[in-house]
């Protein structure tokens, strides 16, 4: 019932971004088919017991693309597909005789979507890389991080998944809206420098109008400010606040008891290392529930911060479904929400080469077919 519902996409395989797009598509209804590797579905019920969330909504099917009838078997199935998409190194598919090229001869309204952290060309376009490195050289990193420290890593949510994986969806979602008008397909060239580096946009434009230092947490948003920070509380948890507009910041010192001290303005940027040490000084003397009954709800602009353990159980995550269990797993829901043709939880993750037959024959093979290609070793 989702709003890409009656799309077919072919998701080659691979880990992190790529999986992503996958799942932000079959979250929202397309019907999206991994293809996976001989070797995975081999070592697949081990590997996958316990359940990839990653790659919930699809089926998968085992396909050899290093056999000339898993290859033409790949190409039979890109003839009805709306999109593909793939995260190997540039070359890696051309070198299978999958590049876009030959996919669009196929089928030329195709979307071909290709993810990577460098992208298509450039002078690194070959090289290995992982998140950190990508959000390094897009910028991002740099400015992450208290003063007087090193950059620290933002897990991979930067890179991976918001400038890589969301960034591919978006792409291979208006590419299949132009597709609407021109009835051409394209490829979509996603990459995690570019990405994560669009991300940034707003805060290249305050840099570049002389409103934000380039020295790690001396910004407002950045830790530099008393006013937006994570604060540990008496019982070694932490509360975060972001009282940046006057009329929270006055609230943020009400509820901390301190309106009625003599202190510095909130701009007054020279005097907020002794501003942040009474807030540390202040969030200490109670526990992290007993700031919640003080603050929760109000303007100060302030949440507990929450572990992945404790962050479903929250009332107003609870009440928004924000978590859901889906065959035994709790799992973030789908996102956005839309009011007539919402997202939904389909398939729960497959065993790799799980629903190969099944899903060639809808694909349009014949059973015989099946059974030729499963004696040469081209399917699993």
């Amino acid at each position: 019932m989702g709003p890409l519902e009656g799309l077919k996409i072919i998701e080659i395989a691979g880990i992190g971004p790529g999986p992503f797009c996958g799942m932000m598509l079959a979250d929202m209804g397309a019907e999206v088919l991994r293809i996976e590797r001989p070797q995975a579905v081999a070592a697949g019920n081990a590997a996958h017991a316990g359940g990839d969330t990653l790659a919930r909504g699809r089926r998968s099917i085992g396909v050899d693309l290093k056999h000339a009838a898993g290859v033409e078997t790949l190409l039979r199935l890109v003839e009805k597909a709306d999109g593909l998409i793939e995260g190997f190194r540039p070359g890696v598919m051309e070198r299978l005789g999958l590049g876009p090229d030959v996919c669009l001869e196929r089928n030329p309204a195709l979307v071909y979507g290709r993810m990577t952290g460098f992208g298509q060309d450039g002078p690194l376009a070959h090289a290995a890389g992982h998140d950190i490195n990508y959000i390094a050289l897009s910028g991002v990193l740099a400015h992450i991080g208290r003063r007087g420290q090193p950059p620290v890593p933002p897990l991979n949510v930067v890179g991976d998944f918001g400038g890589g994986g969301m960034f591919l969806a978006f792409g291979m979602v208006s590419a299949l809206f132009e597709r609407t008008r021109s009835g051409k397909g394209q490829v979509v060239d996603a990459a995690m420098v570019d990405g994560s580096a669009t991300l940034l946009t707003v805060l290249f434009s305050i840099h570049q109008h002389g409103h934000w230092s380039e020295e790690r947490g001396s910004n407002v948003i950045d830790s530099g400010s008393h006013y937006y920070d994570a604060y540990e509380t008496r019982d070694g948890k932490y509360v975060s606040v972001g009282a940046i507009e006057p009329q929270f910041y006055a609230e943020l010192l009400e509820k901390t008891g301190l309106a009625e001290e003599d202190l510095p303005a909130q701009s007054d940027r020279d005097a907020w290392p002794a501003l942040k040490q009474r807030m540390v000084e202040v969030f200490r003397s109670k526990t992290r529930d007993e700031w919640c009954e003080i603050m929760e709800g109000s303007d100060v602009c302030f949440a507990p911060v929450l572990s992945m353990s404790e962050a479903p159980s929250h009332p107003h995550n609870v009440a928004r479904k924000t978590f859901v269990s889906h065959d035994g797993k709790l799992q973030p829901a789908p996102a956005p929400r839309f009011s007539r043709t919402p997202g939904e939880l389909g398939l729960p993750p497959p065993v790799p080469g799980q629903h190969t037959d099944e899903a060639l024959v809808d694909w349009g093979l014949e059973a015989g077919e099946i059974a030729q290609l499963r004696d040469a070793k081209a399917i699993v």
